[in-house]
């Protein structure tokens, strides 16, 4: 196993918090047991290891794992040659002993080689640069030097690269080992500075807890900003608009799928319709309405305040309890007609606003991959939604109906999964209303920022009011088709 194997593994440990027995092992009883028996041997043995650390004269820097660790990056796309600069903390570099001198302090006169060391294993061992999809191999270590911990040279790239190529420090300069950095050029030999570039980060192992945070500058000026935790994967640094389009088509349908909470909602809404029309017409002004806000969300039309998150969150698990619960009292009515569809729709289109915000929250972070496609990205995104909530539906609807044909009643199934889903969505309500309570709400300044706030606010307002108009008038020029049944008619 390579040293920095070793140390993921440790690091992949200490995240799980195993400090107890390992898998495939006896009983930890058992195990305390042996060790007990075994502290006799260690004791004699514990003089001789003594000695023998003791031959060691080198100061060692002490190998532990660091909790945060923050990764500052360049990358600048040049002919023939792709430059990327990194600063990271030098604590990080665990199985390089960097040379010491008097009370913890680096030896910068020799520790030249280990910067290299460090550079190689952990840097240039963790990055991998991508042109046209294919990678461009091994980096050229360029440079790598001790920087001091009032060095701002990365605020820019010019900064940090003329940091780069400026003459070493004194080594007389008391450097605590601790809060120094490493940094380190690396050059990629590329095709075309117009080619499509990606990386692949794996400097999550230099911590606990990694993050990034990345700026590309491109050949004709653009320049983006990144960042991310820990290994996000491939990662373009200027996406064509079909990348970006795939990419958050398929985040859409990842995150509708893996919100239960989305999908409960959902499903609350078609229980009680399995036909086409009515399902076409719900889930479209479900969709419709939380499109609206989504976008009106990433480009800034929503409010600031720390409770405004949480508030969202609370309402999405009431909008869920109120439709479960309408669909029990519903059906606990004796000789109740069939459910109505425009009223179905309605509530939809006017809880979808406010799925809409829920769905930006965890969008939020993933539009700097968007690169120069914003609209495209948010518009694939709900293309991505809605091909989840279609694949959700495939599979209930029939289940749905086997449910109701062959092992309960209709009336009664719905009664049953509603109420199910009614318990859920209390539970969430409770717990994120009392999220929502330690937040303290004040009222805005009366300004011109609030002014123009409440502008957007009244713009959104009457963009959703056409487009439920425009959805009332095309839902009255659909055939309505054969007649609903009532419940526990047969079909």
């Amino acid at each position: 196993m390579s040293v920095r194997r070793f140390y993921l593994a440790r690091i992949h440990v200490a995240r799980l918090g195993w400090a107890g027995r390992v898998p495939g092992t006896r009983s930890a009883w058992y195990n305390r047991a042996r060790m007990r028996r075994s502290l006799p041997s260690v004791t004699r043995i514990a003089p001789l290891i003594g000695a023998l650390l003791a031959l060691d004269s080198r100061p060692a820097i002490a190998h532990e794992i660091p909790g945060r660790v923050t990764v500052r990056a360049f990358v600048k796309v040049e002919t023939g040659r792709l430059l990327v600069l990194v600063r990271a903390p030098l604590e990080a570099m665990r199985d390089v002993d960097f040379p010491q001198r008097g009370p913890g302090y680096l030896d910068l006169q020799r520790a030249a080689p280990y910067a290299r060391e460090a550079a190689q294993l952990w840097i240039a061992g963790g990055l991998t640069m991508f042109e046209n999809g294919a990678s461009v191999g091994e980096p050229v270590i360029v440079a790598a030097r001790i920087a001091l911990p009032t060095d701002r040279a990365f605020a820019s790239w010019d900064s940090a690269f003329a940091g780069m190529m400026s003459p070493p420090f004194a080594a007389t300069i008391d450097v605590p080992w601790q809060q120094a950095a490493l940094d380190v050029l690396l050059e990629y030999p590329i095709a075309s500075p117009h080619s499509d570039f990606a990386l692949r980060s794996s400097l999550a192992g230099l911590g606990l807890e990694t993050n990034t945070v990345l700026r590309f500058i491109g050949t004709n000026g653009i320049e983006r900003a990144y960042q991310f935790h820990g290994d996000p994967g491939l990662v373009r640094l200027d996406p064509r608009w079909y990348h970006a389009g795939w990419q958050f088509v398929k985040l859409g349908v990842h995150h509708i799928l893996g919100g239960i909470d989305h999908l409960l909602f959902v499903l609350c809404l078609v229980i009680p319709f399995r036909r086409l029309r009515p399902l076409v017409v719900i889930v479209t002004a479900f969709t419709v309405a939380h499109s609206i806000t989504l976008i009106s969300a990433a480009l800034g039309v929503v409010p600031g305040a720390l409770w405004f998150p949480p508030l969202v969150e609370t309402l999405i698990a009431a909008s869920i309890l109120f439709m479960a619960l309408e669909n029990v009292v519903f059906q606990a009515r004796a000789g109740a007609p069939p459910a109505n569809p425009q009223r179905r729709w309605l509530i939809a289109f006017g809880f979808g606003l406010i799925h809409g915000f829920g769905f930006s929250f965890a969008l939020g972070e993933s539009l700097q991959f968007a690169g120069a496609h914003l609209l495209l990205s948010l518009v694939t995104f709900n293309v991505g939604v809605e091909i989840g909530q279609i694949l959700v539906l495939v599979v209930a609807i029939p289940l749905l109906a086997l449910l109701f044909r062959r092992v309960v009643a209709e009336r009664v199934g719905i009664i049953i999964l509603s109420a199910f889903i009614a318990h859920t969505a209390w539970h969430w309500t409770a717990e994120r209303g009392a999220t929502l309570s330690e937040y303290r709400f004040t009222w805005p300044a009366l300004d011109i920022l609030f002014a123009a706030s409440a502008l957007r606010a009244a713009m959104v307002l009457v963009i959703a009011a056409g487009a439920a108009w425009a959805l009332s008038e095309v839902y009255k020029r659909i055939p309505a088709g054969p007649r609903a049944t009532a419940p526990g008619e047969p079909s």
